[in-house]
């Protein structure tokens, strides 16, 4: 491993053509992935405030469930990290603040 990687010890799962814990899991926090996307659009299509705070509540909910599995998955050593060098993320956040800065001045 090397020590740009961010991991825990992995927990072997068995190999072969069925189906296994890691399967399962990853499969729950794609579908996750995605009903958060789609609430998230849903959120910016509601017709009323009724309905809007109906869907917020439940994407809240979603949201922290896809955190939840995607903890178990790290924990498990089934979704590792890389570690980005710093002066990277500097950039990166100078960009989006930047960014954020001109959409505020309408400059976009």
């Amino acid at each position: 491993m090397n020590n740009q990687q961010i991991t825990n010890p992995k927990v072997e799962v068995p190999k072969g053509m069925a189906l296994n814990d890691k399967d399962h899991i990853g499969g729950i926090l794609s579908e996750l992935k995605c009903m958060e996307k789609n609430y998230a659009v849903a959120l910016t299509e509601a017709s009323n405030e009724t309905l809007y705070q109906s869907y917020k509540t439940m994407f809240n909910g979603i949201a922290a469930l896809q955190r939840e599995v995607y903890e178990l998955m790290f924990r498990c050593g089934w979704y590792p990290m890389e570690k980005a060098p710093a002066d990277k993320i500097s950039q990166t956040s100078q960009m989006l603040t930047q960014e954020w800065n001109d959409l505020s001045q309408g400059n976009a």
